[in-house]
């Protein structure tokens, strides 16, 4: 008695076979296929990053770059000075607030030698800008602003006291109806010493806030030709030094921001603690009666 075969036969074995290589074909091209789109998604994700790496890399060489002057030692007269500058380098401001004038005959000259990264500074301006400015809005003084730049090593390498500096000279000599109005802003909102210090960006707000025209807080980065540092750079290193013989010359042993003269005399910081509310106006009226 014939039994049943329960195998398939040999040809089709072979077709099934066949078939089930050309599937096994099929799944592994979907597999190449799939293997290629993750493979060049992926390169071109790791180019993206690539390029944003280099933009950074570029950004920040750029913003690392040195904007202090690095050049040889310069005379005030030499190094490109503020129109509104004095000889020794001071911008005077008098009675009627503007940059590059004085008030009248017999005002007291307050010569202030501040660093705008110096937190002693911006207590100072803090205690007596109110008084500073009153007494010369009425003609009792005339006031000397001497921004140096002795702090660029508390900015973390941004030299913030220079760029803050650079600013202000370029306000003293292109919008000088708005320089004290910058220079109190910039103390309104001094940073903390051993930080960044203010961004470019908002140096600039700060200067739009005080009236100085757009057209000249967009040269606050502008570079000597050929050179990396700021415009105004060359003046505040000078400016610098010339305040190493100035202040020695009033009696300090060293450069020490504050510094403050009255008519050519060191401020007296014991009898006039300018911490004391009304010192301030005592230690002028004692200057003026003094000449």
């Amino acid at each position: 008695m014939p039994t049943n075969d329960p195998r398939p036969s040999k040809a089709v074995r072979r077709d099934e076979a066949r078939v089930m290589a050309q599937k096994l074909r099929e799944q592994q091209k979907k597999r190449d296929r799939r293997n290629r789109i993750i493979a060049i998604s992926g390169l071109v994700a790791a180019l993206a990053v690539l390029a944003i790496v280099v933009v950074v890399i570029l950004g920040n060489s750029k913003s690392n770059a040195p904007i202090g002057y690095s050049g040889t030692a310069l005379a005030i007269a030499d190094s490109n000075p503020p129109s509104t500058a004095q000889a020794n380098g001071g911008i005077p401001v008098g009675s009627d607030g503007v940059a590059g004038t004085t008030s009248a005959a017999g005002a007291v000259t307050v010569d202030l030698y501040t660093d705008y990264m110096c937190s002693a500074c911006g207590e100072f301006e803090k205690a007596n800008v109110a008084a500073i400015n009153q007494l010369r809005t009425t003609g009792d003084i005339t006031v000397v602003y001497h921004p140096i730049s002795i702090l660029d090593r508390m900015s973390n390498g941004t030299e913030y006291s220079t760029r803050a500096a650079n600013a202000a000279a370029i306000v003293a000599d292109a919008a000088p109806d708005a320089f004290v109005a910058f220079n109190d802003a910039l103390f309104a909102n001094q940073p903390a010493e051993n930080t960044a210090g203010l961004s470019d960006a908002r140096i600039a707000e700060l200067a739009l806030g005080a009236n100085v025209p757009q057209s000249v807080v967009d040269t606050f980065a502008d570079r000597v030709p050929a050179k990396d540092w700021l415009k105004f750079a060359p003046y505040v290193a000078a400016l610098t030094a010339q305040a190493t013989t100035d202040i020695t010359a009033l009696g300090e042993k060293q450069v020490q921001t504050p510094t403050v003269a009255l008519n050519g005399q060191l401020y007296d910081y014991t009898t006039y603690n300018w911490t004391i509310a009304g010192n301030f106006e005592k230690a002028v009226a004692a200057a003026k009666a003094a000449k």
